[in-house]
């Protein structure tokens, strides 16, 4: 059978190596899988099914030094895996069964308990008792934090099977955001990093296991090894197995393009995700290490892990290229390098020039203020209608006061500017059935957080003041205690501190302790965001388009805003049905969309006048090197098809979702509100957007902080704000 498209040039900056112990791994792996049953009489694989696969030599590229009874026990894992895959496809993809592998699925965490005395069921399939075995054997020399990780890791690869299961049924083809989400749990890449945790001996310190640059380098490892596998894939998955979900198939739908431009267009995100993983390796994971206080030995475990998965890197496009499972005719050239001679086919010299380091040259050289003129806007169906809350002009009314009284208005604002950009008003809409006083508290938070997103690229943006920028977000977090909520205004020494303190304690003070921390970790998270654009700020550096999409949802502080909503609910609903893939889903695809909203308005604003390098157009523009307009219309398509996602979702899944947690008639009313309340959010999102004195072609100028240049700033975390710097980065 032909090529559907032919393979791009890959982007693989380091050299693959073949750990010696392959052929030991080869034999154990092929007794232990027939031990457990996946061989004859499994009805998914004969003998020559798995020797062609060669997981072995999968797992001795991917996990090159580590020693043959640690490679042995990773390649029964990857086996272990690669089985379940193909089990679920002849049993309940191919029969579309999705009641009896939801009730096969759930079986199946029964067999990872994090206490190792815990029993378990007896195994009653090779795939429950491929993962007794290999659970028992691997958890004596993990941490309990490991355990959590890697279980939870385990549950979304086996549980996100369900989707591709749904997609399939429905003929439904995922939009890129969502598959790109959905792909890191079915995928199992992520799982396949906590394995290298356990192969490198190198288990991440908990201090900083969920923080962002761990995330990054998890995700976009990940990232990274699903689309290549995607191309790789593409001909065996959609032509042979009707799969929707590959990354060159989405591609190619949204795009409206050839399967060879959007194998391309696919292969340009690999690398994009690659050279993510590199920045942040190099950039952002050093300064956690010096922040969290890291010893050498934990600093040398976070060292061997990112290079533990860059050897899966590597390693993985090598066995690509040569495992039967994939289309990869004509890849390798030349005599076999299986004895351990140092690989070449993954690391092409040409594939470090071209389009990789074109698309890298593109992200850090944007010259900032080009004049772009008045934003364009696509039209928003928006289908869900607007309200607006009776008390809006009292709220603007207060909330004005309140910025003046906390001194808001007295550098980057006055209280002209405050009064036309009217935050009472996107208040109103996102909460049209809010007492006066609700409204008015989260009228306050929006003046507070858009008035700090101005201040930190204003203060510390140009003049490179990561230090003074870490120092005043320190100081804010320290202004949100969680004990005392009131104590916060003991330590504010300046407006946006004060203004913090103030609002901090009337919201969280009336809150229970599992709420204020809800409320706290928003905060920070939108927070940490911010130092996350100052960091591409100072590199002068677009950032790369999932990392950015990612992030958007804190630096637009829906987060935040979202979970002044969810609260309302929390007392009718479990917490575990708002930690559900649905409920995750149907908020990212309402943040994402509202975010976007937001790019395409201030596009004049952030581009000609700030000179700013986030923004969903820009990063567009940048990646896909094309012209505004054909950026305007990505970002709509995009749009359009997050809201699809969301109607999809809850035409399809709240009503499974209902069932899987037992909601009863109460129970889905409230589910039902806070669906209302989504709506109702987007809808006051778009409302204030358009209406707004902010971002028109005759307000994108104003509120420069000219006040701000003409006494300076005021208080700690200032000293990096030299004036020169801000006279120069003032828009003229």
């Amino acid at each position: 059978m032909a090529q559907p498209f032919v393979m791009p040039d890959f982007y693989v900056p380091y050299p693959a190596r073949l750990n010696p112990h392959v052929e030991t791994a080869r034999t154990h792996t092929r007794d232990w899988a027939r031990e457990m049953g996946m061989l004859e009489g499994s009805g998914v694989w004969e003998e020559h099914d798995l020797q062609s696969h060669d997981y072995a030599l999968l797992c001795s590229y991917t996990h090159p030094d580590c020693d043959a009874e640690t490679l042995d026990l990773v390649t029964d894992w990857y086996t272990w895996v690669f089985f379940f895959d193909d089990h679920f496809l002849e049993v309940f993809k191919r029969t579309q069964d999705r009641a009896g592998g939801k009730a096969y699925l759930d079986r199946l965490p029964l067999f990872m308990p994090a206490d190792p005395a815990a029993g378990m069921p007896e195994p009653t399939n090779p795939v429950e008792a491929g993962l007794a075995d290999l659970w028992r054997r691997t958890i004596p020399s993990m941490s309990g934090g490991w355990r959590v990780r890697f279980a939870e890791a385990t549950e979304h690869l086996l549980y996100e099977s369900l989707w591709e299961l749904d997609n399939i049924n429905d003929g439904r083809i995922a939009n890129p955001l969502e598959y790109i989400e959905m792909r890191r749990k079915v995928g199992g890449a992520p799982w396949s990093a906590g394995l290298v945790e356990y192969a490198a001996g190198a288990e991440v310190p908990a201090q900083v296991a969920y923080s962002r640059p761990l995330r990054v380098l998890r995700d976009a490892f990940s990232d990274a090894v699903h689309l290549r596998n995607d191309l790789f894939s593409y001909q065996r998955e959609v032509e042979d197995e009707g799969e929707n979900s590959n990354g060159v198939l989405v591609l190619e739908r949204f795009l409206g393009c050839t399967t060879q431009e959007a194998a391309e267009a696919v292969n340009d995100l690999l690398t994009s995700r690659v050279q993510q993983f590199e920045n942040t390796a190099l950039t952002e994971v050093p300064l956690l290490a010096a922040e969290k206080g890291l010893s050498a030995v934990e600093c040398a475990a976070v060292a061997a892990y990112a290079k533990g998965l860059q050897d899966w890197q590597s390693g993985g496009h090598e066995w690509h290229m040569r495992s039967s499972r994939y289309m990869n005719e004509g890849m390798v050239a030349g005599p076999s390098r299986l004895e351990g001679v140092l690989g070449t086919s993954a690391l092409d010299i040409r594939t470090l020039f071209g389009r990789p380091a074109a698309a890298r040259h593109r992200a850090f050289s944007h010259a900032p203020h080009q004049h772009v003129g008045p934003s364009l806007l696509p039209e928003f169906d928006l289908p869900y209608p607007l309200a607006v809350n009776p008390h809006h002009a009292a709220a603007k009314r207060h909330t004005v006061d309140w910025a003046e009284r906390m001194g808001l208005l007295d550098d980057l604002w006055d209280r002209s500017l405050a009064e036309g950009f009217d935050f009472a008003l996107c208040s109103a809409g996102l909460d049209p059935d809010a007492s006066l006083e609700e409204l008015c508290l989260s009228s306050d938070w929006l003046t507070w957080g858009t008035y700090a997103d101005d201040y930190y690229p204003a203060l510390f943006g140009r003049s490179g003041g990561l230090a003074g920028a870490k120092e005043q977000t320190d100081r804010l977090k320290a202004c949100m205690p969680l004990d005392e909520p009131s104590a916060g205004a003991a330590v504010a020494v300046n407006p946006l501190e004060r203004s913090l303190a103030d609002i901090w304690h009337r919201t969280a003070a009336p809150m229970a302790p599992r709420a204020r921390a809800q409320l706290r970790g928003a905060i920070d998270a939108m927070l940490d965001s911010w130092m996350w654009e100052m960091h591409n700020v100072v590199q002068h550096r677009v950032p790369d388009p999932v990392d950015y999409i990612e992030m958007r949802r804190s630096t637009f502080g829906s987060e935040l805003t979202l979970l002044l909503c969810r609260i309302r609910q929390d007392a009718a609903l479990p917490p575990e049905l708002f930690r559900s893939g649905t409920v995750r889903s149907l908020e990212n695809a309402v943040m994402d969309y509202g975010a976007l909203v937001n790019d395409l308005f201030s596009y004049q604003k952030e581009i000609e006048v700030e000179g700013e390098v986030h923004n969903g157009v820009l990063v567009l523009q940048k990646f896909f090197d094309c012209d505004y307009p054909t950026a305007v219309a990505m970002v709509d398509d995009l749009m359009r098809g997050r809201l699809r996602q969301y109607e999809h979702l809850k035409a399809r899944e709240v009503p499974v979702l209902y069932e899987d947690f037992g909601l009863d008639a109460a129970g889905r009313a409230a589910f039902e509100a806070y669906l209302r309340e989504l709506e109702d959010w987007l809808a006051g999102v778009l409302n204030w957007h358009r209406k707004a004195r902010r971002y028109g072609p005759e307000d994108v100028r104003a509120g420069s902080g000219s006040a701000l240049l003409r006494r300076g700033p005021v208080g700690l975390g200032t000293s990096a704000a030299r004036l020169s710097e801000l006279l120069g980065a003032a828009p003229r």
